[in-house]
């Protein structure tokens, strides 16, 4: 008898949405809806809903390398997602535990800087040392456009290529600006050898909460699968654009989740 193929897995470094919405919850739909299995390292616990982030607190520096080193000792890791890093204290234990994983795993890093209810997700004095100590460790960065501004220092004329541009000047080997605030939705993917846009389906959009948890989750998890960049954003795109066409709305009283397994429909 043939053995099982194995299945890929995927580590998110992120904190919890207590909404359900974004976040470690919103990556571990996201990983199971691209076919691997997800684990997690929690970053910090957040109580929020559709309408209000009321609290946040970081987990130990001691706590995200613990969880870290029991994934990766134990289960593997194929490719890593970070998220929600919030402090100096959290990025710089982040730095530290990666270095307990296989430096061929790729790194994704979704530069989560605020919330949807316009919450502050990333103390700005930590800005600096994600920059500094997190990008250059990262196969690719996913910021939307409004975090490549902030990320690159480039103004509201800048094209979503040159904002990639600008974000690949810091570190990473690679960057995908996501087109969500764009007028014309394509994602721009820029690295050492130029930049390419990326279009995908375009679908009303429902619900937008957690999408970038969902684009950036799912790029991981292409990457984990062995799919090139490219393909992988391409697929990654495809999979945040349906969720967001899925979105739903009758979930609390403010932007609701994003749906990628179409519970919606599912339901009706």
């Amino acid at each position: 008898m043939s053995s099982p193929a194995r299945v890929r897995t995927c580590l998110s470094i992120a904190g919890s949405d207590s909404g359900g919405g974004a976040g470690i919850q919103a990556d571990l739909k996201a990983f199971a809806r691209c076919g691997v299995h997800g684990t997690t390292a929690i970053t910090a616990l957040t109580a929020q809903n559709t309408v209000a982030v009321t609290l946040v607190a970081a987990v130990s520096p001691q706590m995200i390398a613990a969880q870290v080193e029991a994934v990766a000792s134990d289960i593997g890791v194929d490719a890593v997602k970070i998220g929600m890093l919030a402090d100096e204290a959290t990025i710089e234990a982040v730095v530290d535990a990666l270095d307990l994983i296989d430096e061929a795993a790729p790194i994704v890093v979704d530069p989560v800087m605020i919330a949807e209810s316009g919450a502050t997700l990333l103390d700005p004095n930590a800005r600096a040392a994600l920059v500094e100590r997190i990008l250059p460790r990262a196969t690719v960065v996913t910021p939307n456009i409004i975090e490549a501004r902030a990320l690159s220092g480039l103004g509201e004329q800048a094209s979503s290529a040159e904002l990639a541009t600008g974000v690949l000047a810091l570190g990473p080997a690679a960057v995908v600006v996501t087109g969500g605030h764009s007028e014309d939705g394509a994602d721009v993917l820029a690295d050492s050898g130029g930049s390419l846009r990326i279009e995908g389906p375009r679908y009303p959009v429902r619900a937008s909460h957690g999408s970038g948890c969902t684009h950036s989750s799912a790029l991981a998890a292409f990457l984990a699968r062995g799919e090139e960049l490219a393909a992988a954003a391409r697929l990654a795109k495809e999979i945040a654009a349906e969720a967001i066409g899925n979105g739903l709305v009758q979930i609390g009283a403010g932007p609701g989740p994003v749906d990628v397994f179409g519970l919606a429909r599912a339901g009706r």
